[in-house]
């Protein structure tokens, strides 16, 4: 069996900013924009936490010191120089691709965010100096660490690694539990974390299932909105069916993908496809892509 490649170099690498070459340039807006605002005062507070992504670049073998490209982190860099920095922390990756190594890593979701601030605070960091390091007002810190006041564990196991907007969970508090955890995967099987969509499940959602008296929608009647339920407990039973056969249908594609790649490895039959059938040799190729695409899908979820 072959051994998986490792993307990274283990060490941490401590390099001067004059040997990293960035792969794209910074827009002169982005240099004054909330995100890097907020990487600038972090980094001024509390240095580089997630080290910059870099790759040899062997311009001259006999150059002295060597050149790095930079994968990922060009605000970073561009901060720490801002700064007068004149060293960087960095990994060194074995792929020179950007692309490769911003799809192995995972950016902070709201709720991994919310429960970040509620440890730090609980554990005696002052919400002012969380602002001040964030480079956000307080108003946000407080707003972020009540977060997840109202919502049920189980719909935030659900949405954790998600990139849910924040008006999703003040639709969901107006929920009770239950119907919080069927919104959650409603959610996940739309692959939609909007407030708007949060909104057309809360507004479809029965009497019974929130925690208060459903108020009338404007330009929505009764009749409709009792339509809207019955369609999204359509919607739900359909998604827990295809959720309950999804893998054991994924398994007999995926079967079917490999034995239509060994028919078409045959020289006759791929010839015989071109020559006198291009349309279906056509659809086949893209069958097998879109089969290769959902079972990649599938391990990541």
């Amino acid at each position: 069996m072959n051994e998986i490649k490792s993307a990274f170099d283990g060490r941490l690498l401590t390099l001067a900013t004059s040997q990293l070459l960035p792969s794209r340039i910074i827009p002169a807006s982005t240099l004054s924009s909330p995100k890097y605002l907020t990487i600038l005062a972090s980094i001024r507070e509390l240095g580089i936490i997630e080290p910059i992504a870099i790759h040899h670049e062997p311009i001259d073998l006999n150059e002295q010191p060597s050149r790095y490209l930079v994968l990922d982190g060009h605000l970073r860099l561009a901060a720490l120089k801002q700064l007068g920095a004149q060293h960087a922390l960095c990994m060194l990756s074995t792929d020179d691709e950007g692309f490769t190594y911003n799809r192995q890593i995972s950016r902070l979701t709201p709720i991994q965010e919310s429960k970040m601030i509620t440890q730090a605070i609980e554990r005696g960091v002052s919400a002012e100096r969380i602002a001040e390091v964030l480079n956000i007002s307080l108003d946000r810190i407080q707003l972020r660490q009540n977060l997840l006041k109202g919502i049920a564990k189980e719909a935030i196991e659900l949405l954790k690694t998600r990139m849910v907007s924040q008006p999703v969970f003040h639709a969901l508090r107006k929920m009770k539990p239950m119907r919080q955890i069927e919104a959650a995967e409603m959610m996940i099987s739309a692959n939609c974390y909007t407030g708007r969509y949060a909104q057309m499940v809360l507004t479809a959602t029965r009497p019974e299932d929130l925690l208060e008296t459903k108020t009338s929608v404007e330009g929505v009647s009764p009749e409709n909105i009792v339509k809207m339920e019955r369609e999204m407990e359509r919607l739900y039973h359909d998604y827990r069916l295809v959720e309950d056969t999804l893998g054991e249908t994924m398994l007999v594609l995926v079967v079917a993908k490999g034995y239509l790649t060994r028919i078409l490895r045959n020289d006759s039959i791929s010839a015989y496809l071109q020559r006198f059938e291009p349309d279906l040799a056509r659809e086949l190729m893209g069958i097998m892509d879109a089969v290769t695409a959902d079972a990649r899908n599938l391990e990541r979820e």
